[in-house]
């Protein structure tokens, strides 16, 4: 079995304490399964940013260019607020998923039988949930021109962010929905704001013409939706979906809307993928979709779930073992069943666990 590179990013505030679960599991993985898995860790976010200058080195981001795959903790913290924009934590993801051209986010809403009380949801809405997010990475506002803030008459200031989209852009992303759909429900909904939106309106033409010239998608249902109208349809009747394609910034937000269907953040994992290279190969990065929590970094009381769950994303999407991934989701189900709850998903009657029991739960699972 030929080596695997993994480049670990544990970053700041919580960020360590759930990698280090992770760096557990590899452990055990190589040991008992023989997977062969090399890694390597370094700083990024505010970690570099305090021992570098800057939140991304370029040596990070070329071993993550030569790594088989990427596992980001999570970065930021109220020391760094008053940075200069170009210095703050969060500019190494954006810049890694420049670099690396990750166009598709994916970020799966799984709400578990075992956590369904968890929600602020009634149980019959959420109970069993599971949808698949799919966000455009890499264009939208987030990285259009011109951008900035400029000073305007009157010693008024103006902020500018450009909404650009091309066909490309949107045909590649809308391809990796439908490959997911394939292997899920056979249902894809895009979601923009087409009736006000010039960007919006090329979306929704792209994504259709992309169906319409696509015969091997014939079996899969395709609708479109407003973004707004989608936000309320995820809080009014989530289990409509199953994999939502949409851009950059409603992605942003739509992801995060459904993530609390679930109840908690930190239950969640994400992928974010490449188009395949020259070579046929596919770079990507993985990372749970909680933020780096500062107020509970270093109490041990975090949950390492989306961490692990991230992953057996990688696991599945870059590493080719599958099975090792599904033997971790179940492994993760597995132990909510027995009542093992971090603080975050604390209810009545279950044991409360620290970071590292609930990581060592899952390694037991596995035996």
């Amino acid at each position: 079995m030929s080596k695997k590179n993994l480049l670990l990013l544990p970053g700041d505030g919580i960020g360590p304490e759930i990698m280090n679960e992770v760096k557990k599991l590899i452990s055990f993985l190589n040991t008992k399964k023989n997977l062969d898995l090399v890694i390597n860790e370094e700083l990024v976010g505010g970690a570099s940013y305090d021992k570098n200058k800057t939140p991304l080195t370029d040596d990070v981001l070329y071993k993550a260019q030569d790594s088989d795959a990427v596992l980001l903790g999570a970065v930021g913290g109220p020391q760094y607020d008053k940075l200069d924009f170009a210095k703050r934590p969060e500019r190494a993801l954006l810049r890694l998923r420049k670099e690396l051209r990750l166009f598709a986010n994916l970020r799966p809403a799984i709400c578990f039988s075992e956590l369904v009380s968890a929600s602020s949801l009634k149980p019959e809405i959420v109970s069993d949930l599971d949808i698949m997010i799919v966000r455009e990475l890499t264009g939208g506002i987030y990285f259009g021109e011109p951008r900035g803030i400029e000073p305007i008459q009157n010693g008024e200031r103006k902020g500018i962010n450009t909404h650009v989209y091309t066909t490309k852009e949107i045909v590649r992303v809308t391809k990796v929905a439908f490959d997911l759909a394939k292997k899920r429900n056979k249902k894809v909904t895009s979601a923009e704001k087409s009736n006000v939106m010039e960007a919006g309106l090329l979306w929704k033409e792209e994504v259709q013409k992309f169906y319409d010239e696509n015969k091997q998608y014939k079996d899969i249902e395709l609708s479109h939706m407003l973004a707004d109208n989608c936000a309320m349809q995820l809080v009014r009747n989530p289990k409509q979906f199953d994999v939502i394609v949409t851009d950059n910034l409603f992605g942003d937000m739509l992801s995060d809307e459904a993530a609390m269907l679930t109840g908690s953040l930190g239950m969640l994992p994400s992928a974010s993928l490449s188009e395949k290279d020259k070579n046929g190969r596919i770079r990507s990065m993985y990372e749970p979709c909680h933020g780096s929590a500062p107020d509970i970094a270093g109490k041990g009381i975090a949950n390492p779930l989306a961490m692990i769950l991230s992953f057996a994303m990688a696991l599945k999407y870059s590493l080719n073992f599958d099975e090792v991934s599904d033997e971790i989701d179940k492994a993760v189900r597995a132990v909510l069943k027995d009542g093992l709850r971090t603080p975050d998903i604390m209810e009545d009657g279950k044991k409360k666990v620290s970071t590292s029991d609930m990581g060592s739960a899952i390694i037991d699972k596995l035996n």
